[in-house]
């Protein structure tokens, strides 16, 4: 656990997120970021949510009245465990995820060709910043729309009083088989954080 998590007893949203390796340690999405995405894209056929911890967004994406598969890497109580999404060979219309920080670049190359349809990252918005990945990803595959978030997202370890707000920008990275390859710059309107905050 990161130490600047639990300062005087009590716990600090997250200024940064880091990879989960060994399993216990994972941070749900907010479910008003899971509606902002749903509100403004539009997903025809099954949706995979491949990183789904306790299910916090797939609770969410259930309510598009898709067919929604959850799996997740390890055990957290929802869905299909043990299923290895950089390594996987099974394949949906839609892949919607909040991937592991520092094992989004292969998110991406997983699912590019794991999709049909629609391939949607919650990741934060420096993504779009780095060499490699302008010569690697944004060159040869540009996501079809980002969708930057007009509030800030905080992230909380499960079972952390939540206060506060977090401090780095996040966005919707959306990749549309259908689209043209030049990417689209757009703003969730503000409200999102107020409209949906019971459950969050």
């Amino acid at each position: 656990m990161d130490a600047t998590y639990n300062l005087n007893g009590g716990f600090k949203p997250t200024a940064k997120r880091f990879a989960d390796l060994d399993g216990p340690d994972f941070f749900p999405t907010p479910a008003w970021a899971t509606y902002a995405l749903i509100d403004n894209e539009s997903f025809v056929g099954e949706i995979w949510e491949c990183a789904c911890g306790n299910g916090a967004m797939s609770s969410v994406l259930e309510q598009t009245s898709r067919r929604v598969i959850s799996s997740d890497l390890f055990d957290r109580g929802y869905g299909d465990r043990g299923i290895d999404f950089l390594d996987t060979r099974r394949r949906s219309d839609n892949i919607i995820t909040n991937p592991p920080y520092n094992a989004a670049e292969g998110f991406v190359r997983s699912g590019l060709r794991a999709s049909g349809k629609k391939f949607a990252l919650l990741l934060r918005l420096a993504f779009l910043e780095g060499a490699n990945r302008q010569r690697t990803i944004f060159s040869e595959s540009p996501p079809s729309r980002v969708w930057v978030f007009s509030e800030r997202i905080t992230f909380y370890p499960v079972g952390a009083i939540q206060k506060g707000t977090g401090t780095t920008a996040y966005a919707w990275f959306v990749w549309d088989k259908n689209s043209p390859s030049e990417t689209q710059l757009k703003w969730f309107k503000p409200g999102y954080k107020g409209r949906y905050a019971v459950g969050t």
